[in-house]
């Protein structure tokens, strides 16, 4: 596939004039490949956040316990660990673009099992549990694939923007997803939440299709060696600042972003809400998500020392919502809990893809993913064994203070390796 043709030299001085703060934060739009993948992940991320949060109020029906729930978390990221390693590697060597065509089908297809599943009369939770493992599987090929998939649609100086802008289409997803599982659980059940999103993958796959090859940055493929996973790890190893990153993601993904797990547990439990409520409180904190990742759409460049700021943020967050008598004024806390998880995500994201050499990128965010699994894995069951023994603020209270403790190691690592926070390349 040809590399798009370089613009001519007088095509920067034309393009000189200083961009507003509003182009600066929608930049990477401009280029109609990344439009196309823009919308079309939103869409269909948008059905994500509709499953995952229905998959949840299903599991809480069937199961009635917080550690059913945290079962659910590590059906859904457990494959993550075992198998994110070498999908990155292959996400390194392959079509991007026409594997992603083979994976959205097959999450298609997996959606819209959970959907017949839940319309039988006496649905099964080890079935259940079984489909959620098999999404969890597509999972680990699929999101490497998305996220090395950014850098081959836009140029390198939009690069930054577009990661950010990535992490937006989770965030606005998880405004809208909520709100349409609330409105439908309690109206016309489960079955039609887990149709719908089998219905907005359509868009995705719609998208994908129309873009343009020929003006794709598309990097020639990394040649099989048999030690791909190995180098990742070495590579990881030599770059204090993923390292670094890496190790807070490793404290706070346990403990302190397993929000859907102890989120629907201590507004049922400790707040004494209902399923509608805990979708409303849920689209709050994803509002505030929202709001985060737009304000860190304008910084051109994401610094080990915004993961560390974010961390503490969001480690005081936790510790506020911890501590609220009643649903009402708990909206403001996870307000601000869903903006300091958000920019703590996205920096965290953002050093990981725009700090890292193009032939390691597959297998380095792989190694993030695999990360984010394991963390669900672990900390699924405990947050919600943790919230079973010792009631639902618990697990948001120990959160905090992790989060605090991670963002204390990250300023220590930071300080002890300066060159390492310098500029993004």
């Amino acid at each position: 596939m040809r590399t798009p043709t370089p613009l001519p030299p007088s095509a920067p001085a034309a393009r000189a004039r200083p961009r507003t703060p509003l182009e600066r934060t929608f930049q990477a739009l401009a280029t109609r490949n990344f439009r196309l993948f823009f919308g079309g992940q939103t869409i269909s991320n948008t059905g994500n956040q509709l499953t995952n949060l229905a998959l949840i109020l299903f599991v809480l029906k069937l199961g009635q316990s917080g550690l059913a729930v945290g079962a659910l978390a590590a059906c859904q990221f457990g494959p993550l660990i075992a198998l994110s390693a070498w999908a990155g590697a292959m996400a390194d060597r392959t079509d991007k673009r026409r594997a992603l065509l083979v994976t959205q089908s097959l999450e298609m297809a997996q959606s819209a099992a959970l959907a017949v599943l839940a319309f039988t009369p006496n649905p099964s939770l080890a079935l259940l549990y079984t489909l959620a493992l098999a999404g969890g599987v597509l999972l680990a090929f699929d999101n490497p694939l998305r996220r090395s998939f950014v850098p081959e649609m836009v140029t390198k100086d939009d690069l930054p923007n577009a990661v950010v802008l990535y992490s937006t289409t989770v965030a606005l997803s998880q405004v809208a997803g909520p709100a349409l599982a609330g409105a439908l659980v309690t109206s016309v059940g489960f079955g039609w939440c887990f149709a719908l999103d089998a219905l907005t993958y359509l868009a995705v796959l719609a998208c994908l299709l129309l873009m343009r090859e020929g003006e794709l940055f598309r990097q020639p493929p990394q040649a099989r060696t048999g030690r791909e996973v190995r180098e990742g790890f070495r590579y990881v190893r030599s770059v204090p600042r993923l390292w670094l990153s890496f190790a807070m993601f490793a404290l706070v993904g346990v403990f302190s972003f397993n929000l859907r797990v102890a989120l629907p547990i201590f507004v049922t439990r400790s707040l004494h809400g209902t399923e509608v409520a805990f979708a409303a409180l849920y689209a709050v904190l994803s509002s505030g998500a929202v709001l985060g990742t737009l304000a860190v759409a304008r910084r051109k460049l994401v610094e080990l020392r915004h993961a560390v700021g974010a961390a503490a943020a969001l480690g005081l967050a936790l510790l506020l919502l911890s501590a609220m008598p009643s649903l009402y004024v708990a909206v403001p806390a996870a307000f601000f809990v869903g903006a300091a998880s958000i920019v703590y995500m996205t920096a965290s994201t953002t050093i990981a893809q725009v700090g890292t050499r193009h032939d390691m990128l597959g297998r380095v965010l792989a190694l993030q993913t695999a990360l984010i699994g394991g963390t669900a894995l672990v900390g699924g069951p405990l947050v919600g064994h943790l919230a079973d023994l010792a009631g639902g603020r618990a697990p948001l209270a120990i959160g905090g203070l992790v989060c605090l403790a991670a963002a204390g190691f990250g300023e220590l690592g930071r300080r002890r390796f300066p060159e390492q926070d310098a500029s993004m390349p």
